[in-house]
């Protein structure tokens, strides 16, 4: 018997059909997980004298999956460079003098952001992870853990391959099973063919999933061809890095006809991260292309430093909008494409459209309510054939998510989050910041000749 009833005025599904119904309810059992789905009175006759919650005014629908971040404390002060000299500026200098506790404190904000802006599953590669599993247990978001691995004399300020496997071996499964803990590595160039050798071995022994960056950039390309006479997808396959039982790559804007291929036949899912591509310049991804080869392509925010914000629905409409203009045709990538992006296919993305990524019976209770009463929803008109789709993608803000809910349990209500101190969140990283960027700063004076890409 469930626990209870959400009815709402509209529900969007995300099924195989988009199915979208009007005054329908989900049931939500004990056990945190959807026992049906359907009308609010099918659902009520049902279940008789289980609870009925009672959202007027509000849509619901599944929680949004942001399937590549990073935590982070640089907001705003990591600006107006391309991809390679800002990691030399900005951000490798940060990862050197980044302590622990700064770290958790993070990810502690960063998770809060984005269960106030509907996102229920996150995948964030970061470093000292286990603060972030901390924050991620007591938050209650679903994480994809993935910690900033590179291992080479020249990249010793991130985590290395046995810290990785030692969060794998605290964390995965944790939280009940919303924490998964994935083999990462920065970059190819970040790391000896020893250790791309044990990333796939790590990965292979506890089936867990592998993350990196690639093609981010027509550098990137470039500096592997000049490396290995080779592309980035083709220099990840022939090294063995797609040989984990679950590949995602963040970016994939610059791909050729063959790399995508590799990626379609090798089942790897990609993170695109619209946003931070255009910030930093690095291009527009082949998403329309990608998705037709099969790949999974799922949405992501990347991290509050070149975003600046977690908000998925705000990088739903930038998607829709930046493959419009890159290829001059105003009907690219259409708002049910770019909704499925963001739930469905960024479930499948991870292996994880079985359990979450839309609102059907068995899987995990990951939704979220969105508020319909605002000008931006106005006009509202339901059904399959109505604008539901194009107002999520295009017009509504994370600020309009009124509800969240993971695994049956509810992080925030009201627009309010319940499962942390917010405002404490923000006054410890306020008081954190000023020393980070202290330390950092005479870093840099100390080594100021040192390049981020030697190798």
């Amino acid at each position: 018997m469930p626990e209870q009833i959400l009815r709402a005025d509209h529900l969007l599904t995300m099924d195989a059909h988009n199915t979208v119904l009007t005054d329908g309810a989900v049931a939500v059992g004990a056990d945190g997980r959807i026992a049906a789905v359907g009308g609010a009175g099918e659902i009520a006759a049902r279940f008789p004298g289980v609870p009925v919650r009672r959202l007027s005014n509000r849509l619901l629908m599944p929680g949004l999956v942001n399937t590549h971040c990073h935590s982070g404390l640089l907001r705003g002060t990591a600006e107006g460079l391309p991809v390679w000299q800002w990691l030399q500026q900005h951000i490798d200098p940060m990862h050197r003098v980044l302590s622990a506790e700064e770290a958790e404190l993070a990810s502690r904000l960063c998770y809060a952001e984005a269960l106030l802006s509907g996102t229920t599953t996150v995948v964030d590669m970061w470093r000292h992870m286990a603060g972030s599993a901390r924050a991620a247990a007591a938050l209650g978001v679903r994480a994809v853990l993935v910690p900033y691995v590179a291992e080479h004399p020249e990249h010793d300020y991130f985590e290395t391959l046995d810290s990785n496997e030692a969060l794998i071996e605290q964390w995965h499964g944790g939280a009940q099973g919303r924490i998964q803990v994935w083999v990462g590595l920065e970059h190819m160039f970040y790391a000896t063919p020893q250790a791309w050798r044990r990333c796939t071995e790590i990965s292979q022994r506890h089936q867990v999933g592998f993350h990196t960056h690639s093609n981010e950039s027509r550098f990137d390309v470039e500096e592997t061809l000049r490396r290995h006479g080779m592309r980035p997808v083709q220099a990840l396959q022939e090294f063995g890095l797609l040989d984990a039982p679950r590949v995602l790559l963040a970016h994939a804007v610059w791909l050729d006809d063959d790399e995508i291929g590799i990626l379609a036949r090798r089942r790897a899912g990609v993170a695109h991260n619209p946003v931070s591509n255009m910030k930093l310049a690095s291009g527009a991804a082949p998403v329309e292309r990608m998705r037709a080869a099969g790949i999974a392509v799922g949405l992501g925010t990347d991290g509050e430093k070149e975003n600046n914000n977690l908000d998925m629905f705000e990088e739903m409409k930038t998607a829709s909008l930046l493959a419009k203009l890159s290829t001059l045709d105003a009907a690219a990538l259409d708002a049910w494409s770019v909704c499925r992006m963001a739930t469905i296919d960024g479930a499948r993305a991870l292996g994880l459209d079985r359990e979450t990524g839309s609102l059907e019976a068995g899987k995990h209770a990951d939704l979220i309510a969105v508020r319909t009463d605002t000008p931006r929803m106005t006009p509202l008109l339901g059904g399959a054939a109505g604008n539901l789709h194009h107002n999520l993608v295009h017009a509504v803000q994370g600020g309009d998510v009124d509800l969240t809910m993971v695994a049956g349990r509810v992080v925030v209500d009201g627009g309010m989050l319940l499962s942390g101190e917010l405002d404490e969140a923000i006054r410890a990283v306020n008081l954190a910041v000023p020393d980070l960027f202290e330390r950092r700063a005479r870093w840099l004076r100390d080594h100021p000749t040192v390049d981020a890409l030697k190798a």
